[in-house]
């Protein structure tokens, strides 16, 4: 009987997680061996693409629904503040691969552009005053500048103020130093890193059709989607990184931890312009705040984007809904994820949650000139013809259990792991992206603990010099992480200040 192959780690989807991951533990032991395999013909094809996701380097410079205020008027800042010092881990990764000289250029991935947050009427004013007051203090946000005055304003975002009514209640604020990531560029750089390197191998157009324990690992069959060929691959560790296949893979696993998880998807749709006329005059990410009622995922933001060195601007996001967990996926996704374990949860959030259905239901319902006026909130003047439909990638909301209401559906991102650390899952979405460095490195600590505190220590101290909770609280590091990254990943000029990495 002919023997399986035999690697250390298969890693299911080319996308950045996976395209992380690979690269991270081939940096901690050049020795291990590894496999990506993709159901699509390229890299970064699904979420990863950068006309899929918002994609901004989410860095909770901008984004208001990661300040939530309370109902004393209290702006809680903790979740931004952990979201920029995991942005800060991952430019610490990228910087330290293109120091190595033979990464490629940092300038196809990221691009320096300026966030901004932008309110509209007494209440916003007042909550972004609050929310500028408490930021401001913290040293990641020292840099934070706050205008009620449209003048200024008008410098801000050129685009966005002609046309209004000079009477309008309207507060921004800005930091200078935010930042463009075109996601799908830095995996697909990523994956050609990973590929020079001896035992990596990125195998495309190949579907995993099972896992099954064995010999304290796993053995995944794999399935040549063009030729109908299958083979099978013994690998010690698992990781299930693609996109919305993440969960009926889990479910597939049977391990333990996987019970009781469902997911809900939700599609997406912007609005998109590559006039150079109109592009020219907004240079910026511009994040508001999403109306009463409607879920965070609905936060309206116009962003520059920079994809293989063309500006364009996105606005939206506009929800959809469809039961497909892939933008190239089956419309059976849904209803195959349903098991007796998450039955339960999926239909206590069916019930808890049917404000969210209506909501998806009216933005599908939407026409071409509803969605205009939405924009013309942000630009007064926009002209239809300048605009187009750009259908964004699937966003598989994680669903769980919950001992009070049943179920819950959770906005972000969670890493399931088996108890032997042999097989790990991510499961969710935004801010998904921007803090993949972050999630890898929970990954290593959860599923090879031993390496993480021995062997691998020292390399991980050279490629992370500061990690999260140091960022945090010690203002003079975290000055000279941002100072070094930024540095390195050629976002400002060097000066005669900047120290090296010691």
């Amino acid at each position: 009987m002919a023997h399986n192959e035999a690697v250390d780690v298969v890693l299911v989807g080319a996308g950045i997680m996976s395209a992380t991951l690979a690269v991270l533990l081939k940096e901690l032991d050049p020795a291990i061996k590894l496999e990506v395999v993709e159901l699509m013909d390229s890299g970064a094809a699904e979420s990863s693409n950068p006309w899929n996701n918002a994609g901004t380097g989410h860095a909770g410079l901008c984004e208001l629904n990661y300040t939530p205020q309370a109902a004393d008027g209290a702006v809680d800042i903790k979740k931004a503040v952990h979201i920029n010092t995991q942005f800060e881990v991952s430019k610490q990764f990228w910087s330290y691969l293109t120091k190595k000289g033979t990464f490629g250029s940092c300038k196809s991935f990221i691009s320096p552009v300026p966030h901004l947050s932008f309110v509209q009427g007494d209440s916003g004013v007042s909550f972004l005053k609050e929310r500028f007051k408490v930021l401001s203090k913290h040293h990641a946000f020292a840099d934070m500048e706050y205008t009620e005055d449209k003048a200024t304003m008008a410098e801000w975002m050129p685009l966005m103020m002609p046309g209004r009514d000079p009477g309008e209640t309207l507060a921004a604020t800005r930091v200078i130093n935010g930042t463009d990531v075109n996601f799908g560029a830095l995996t697909n750089q990523l994956l050609k890193h990973l590929t020079s390197a001896p035992d990596a191998q990125v195998k495309y157009c190949k579907r995993v059709t099972g896992l099954k324990r064995s010999n304290g690992g796993w053995t995944v069959s794999i399935k040549d989607v063009n030729s109908g060929n299958t083979r099978e691959v013994d690998a010690k560790f698992v990781f299930l990184g693609a996109g919305g296949a993440a969960l009926p893979l889990l479910q597939a696993s049977g391990i333990e931890e996987s019970k009781g998880f469902g997911g809900f998807p939700i599609s997406g749709q912007w609005l998109r312009c590559d006039n150079p006329e109109v592009v020219k005059h907004h240079q910026a990410k511009v994040y508001s705040q999403a109306a009463v009622g409607s879920p965070p995922m609905s936060v309206p933001h116009l962003d520059t984007r920079v994809v293989d060195g063309k500006k364009s601007l996105l606005f939206g996001p506009y929800a959809g809904f469809t039961t497909k967990f892939l933008k190239h996926g089956s419309f059976m996704d849904l209803p195959l994820s349903v098991r007796a374990g998450n039955i339960g949860p999926m239909l206590a959030v069916a019930k808890n949650n049917m404000d969210l259905t209506k909501y998806l239901v009216s933005e599908v319902m939407q026409s071409m000139e509803q969605r205009l006026d939405s924009l013309r909130r942000f630009y007064p003047e926009a002209k239809a013809e300048d605009w187009r439909l750009e259908v964004a990638g699937q966003r598989v909301q994680i669903i769980k259990k919950d001992p009070k209401k049943g179920g819950i559906l959770q906005f972000g991102t969670e890493l399931v792991a088996a108890k032997d650390g042999s097989l790990a899952a991510l499961l969710g979405a935004s801010p998904g992206a921007s803090v993949t460095v972050s999630i890898m490195l929970e990954l290593i600590e959860k599923c090879f603990p031993s390496k993480a505190k021995g062997e691998w220590a020292g390399k991980l101290a050279e490629i992370f010099p500061a990690r999260e909770k140091v960022l945090e609280t010690d203002a003079a590091l975290y000055r000279k992480i941002n100072t070094q990254n930024n540095v390195a990943l050629e976002l400002v000029e060097a000066s005669s200040e900047t120290e090296s990495y010691a």
